[in-house]
């Protein structure tokens, strides 16, 4: 999918939750933000499975569920910046470019962490 496809596909998603909410929208706005911190959770959750941290639950994840709570991550916090301003992919597009020209020069080919593809 190409960032515009992406984009637009967020609008959507912001456009269904907006039609669909019986809430104010300033609640609205605040619990989409709070949407974040639960989806950060999950993802800990899930390391904690992926891990077989728990001693109750063993290994009850594997790191493909870790893979989809990241992007369930990215995704609400993709929604959460569009909620908040029409101008999210040039918020985002700018900051990324303000991040990127932060860091020092690497060669190409760099570390992946637990679960990732072996090189």
């Amino acid at each position: 999918m190409d960032p515009s496809a992406v984009w637009e596909a967020v609008d959507g998603i912001v456009h269904w939750l907006d039609r669909e909410s019986t809430l104010p929208p300033e609640q609205e706005r605040l619990l989409r933000l709070l949407k974040l911190s639960e989806e950060a959770g999950e993802v800990a959750q899930a390391v904690i499975g992926a891990t077989g941290q728990n001693p109750r639950k063993g290994h009850s994840h594997t790191w493909d569920d870790v893979h989809g709570e990241l992007c369930d991550v990215i995704l609400t916090a993709m929604v959460a910046l569009r909620t908040l301003t029409p101008e999210a992919r040039g918020v985002f597009d700018e900051h990324l470019r303000r991040v990127a020209a932060r860091l020092p020069a690497q060669p190409a080919g760099g570390r992946g962490g637990p679960g990732a593809p072996a090189s």
